[in-house]
């Protein structure tokens, strides 16, 4: 989902008013009821004050108060106005419609009223008193009422972005700043900045696009962040006349003596997520051990070094293995075994498939970072997943300054090697050679456990391998386009394009757009889905308790999720 500055979003409103036969009236209402959704969703609560202000927000807020009057609240409204000439004509038409009377509030004093402070006493407060129109800093009796807010006890839901904050603001919310501090932000049309860059809360951040082609308004910043939107176009529901070989066959080279387990752990996550099949590759020591983990894991045993880590005497068969394969994963568990780290360069440096490279596979170009620039005219599709330490160790860069500029370091990796990076981590940074940007926002500290990047690898893998999924949600548009390009190529969703097929040099372009940005598409979605399956399992067990495993297991959970966000019309950037 792309990230959209104010001016932006104003735009795509403007242009859904002007072409879908929307009016801004209907837009507020549909803003308005999304936020009482949201609340409803998220929070328990029995009453709810509402604080508006004198414009649009206002009037989202009014909206709000209404539907959740309708649900049975007990609803109070405080509007800091002196009257309803205050405000805009849009607030004003849903004011009028409210069946409680607001509570008008023209300066600080009226704040100290009985009537407004028995509304203060609630369950629940919506901050609806500035939204994407607003420049710091707050004045007079909005800085006060904001300062109200923060010292309630009770839980606060933000509309649009919290009172005080610069919505195109890129730095993190402080301690010093005069903003409200939402326990959740429900949003509209678009993500901005600051709900992506600001560290605004803890709590849930939701998108409501209201039907608001947002996806096609010309952006000044090229960053997305990933949704379920996201997931629902990488895995649309499965045709009934699917079989395995439509959701590709992942092979896995991983694992030695001791380290098992990492080779499960992305074996099964690739098959929790959807894929046909899976292999694992391993040394011939522990492949029986692997294989005990599932019976649905199939495993082929390699040559191995006296230290039982895969020697390079196993390339030949690996050749062989990559037969009838969609996807390699290379690297969980496989040691730092000299021979080990050789057989790795030699192979990732010459592997036709696309390729995800993890752990021990990023650790062998250690020293030899320059190996993984791509050669030829085209270079088969590879996604690195390095951590900060695997980054700093690859590029040369402190980790440090590495952190201090995650965005940045991952362009600069991904133009450098020709992959697709994930720079993991506090909010994911996935960038492809493009200069393409995913941000994604799910995951939690439970995660920081050995194991969890394992299961990330298994599924991006198999997100890349999928042969069914996407088109079918493109926007129309760039669907045609694509098919045009596909006509040329042949088959729809192979991942290395066979550029030979193409006479039209005018479509060359486009193709490598719109095919860039399917690939790192998939591979966001596969990062958010793992992230989200963190934030279940912290959710469930505790946050010093969740395993690898349990990440796995979570999994159908969160496709259920994220279902349920598409069908609510509600896309969460964390939860």
């Amino acid at each position: 989902m792309k990230i959209l500055t104010s001016d932006e979003v104003r735009r795509a409103e403007r242009e859904a008013v002007e072409t879908q036969e929307l009016s801004t009236l209907l837009l507020m209402q549909r803003a308005g009821f999304s936020v009482a959704q949201f609340c409803l969703i998220n929070f328990k609560f029995d009453s709810v004050c509402v604080i508006c202000g004198k414009g649009n927000n206002g009037g989202d807020g009014f909206v709000a108060a209404s539907g959740l009057l309708e649900m049975g609240k007990q609803v109070k409204v405080v509007v800091l106005a002196r009257g309803p000439g205050d405000l805009s004509a849009d607030a004003a038409h849903w004011c009028e419609r409210l069946s409680v009377k607001p509570l008008w509030v023209s300066k600080e004093s009226d704040l100290n009223s009985k009537p407004v402070q028995q509304a203060f006493v609630a369950d629940l407060m919506i901050d609806a008193i500035f939204g994407i129109g607003f420049k710091p800093p707050l004045k007079g009796v909005a800085k006060r009422a904001v300062q109200i807010m923060n010292e309630f006890e009770g839980e606060i839901v933000c509309v649009d972005v919290p009172s005080g904050v610069d919505a195109d603001s890129m730095k993190p919310l402080s301690e010093d700043d005069d903003a409200v501090i939402g326990d959740g932000i429900i949003t509209f049309i678009a993500p901005k900045p600051a709900h992506v860059f600001g560290n605004l809360t803890s709590g849930p951040i939701a998108v409501a696009e209201l039907g608001v082609e947002a996806s096609f308004i010309q952006d000044t910043l090229d960053r997305n962040v990933t949704t379920a939107q996201d997931v629902a176009m990488v895995f649309p529901p499965r045709r009934e006349d699917s079989h395995k070989g439509d959701f590709g066959h992942v092979l896995i080279i991983a694992g030695s003596l001791g380290k098992a387990g990492a080779a499960a752990l992305a074996g099964m996550a690739a098959l929790r997520i959807g894929a046909g099949l899976v292999t694992v590759a391993c040394p011939e020591s522990v492949q029986s051990t692997i294989a005990g983990f599932a019976p649905e894991l199939m495993t082929e045993g390699l040559a191995e070094t006296s230290e039982g880590a895969i020697a390079l005497a196993a390339e030949s068969r690996v050749d062989q293995l990559l037969t009838g394969k969609d996807v390699i994963v290379l690297g969980p568990g496989l040691s730092r075994n000299e021979e080990t780290a050789a057989f790795i360069r030699q192979f990732a440096t010459h592997c036709p498939l696309p390729l995800v490279l993890d752990a021990d596979g990023l650790n062998a170009f250690e020293k030899h970072y320059q190996e993984l620039a791509p050669r030829g005219d085209v270079a088969a599709l590879r996604v690195l997943t390095p951590h900060p330490g695997e980054a700093a160790r690859l590029t040369g860069i402190p980790t440090k300054e590495l952190q201090a500029d995650r965005l940045n370091v991952a362009r600069r990796m991904a133009k450098e090697t020709g992959a697709f990076v994930v720079l993991k981590g506090w909010n994911t940074v996935i960038a492809s050679p493009e200069g393409e940007v995913y941000i994604n926002m799910t995951g939690n500290p439970a995660m920081a456990k050995g194991g969890s990047g394992d299961v990330l690898s298994g599924m991006i893998a198999a997100a890349l391998a999928r042969h069914q999924g996407g088109l079918g949600l493109l926007p129309e548009a760039a669907a045609s386009e694509f098919e045009e390009v596909n006509a040329l190529l042949g088959e729809l969703y192979k991942v290395e394009p066979h550029l030979e097929k193409i006479e039209d040099e005018e479509l060359i372009p486009n193709f490598y757009r719109i095919s860039s940005a399917l690939k790192i598409q998939k591979v966001a979605a596969a990062v958010y889905l793992h992230g989200l399956a963190g934030d279940f399992s912290r959710d469930m067990l505790h946050e010093n308790s969740v395993l690898a495993s349990d990440i796995n297991n979570a999994i159908p959970r969160i496709f259920d999720d994220c279902d349920l966000q598409v069908e609510r019309g509600l896309f969460y950037l964390h939860k």
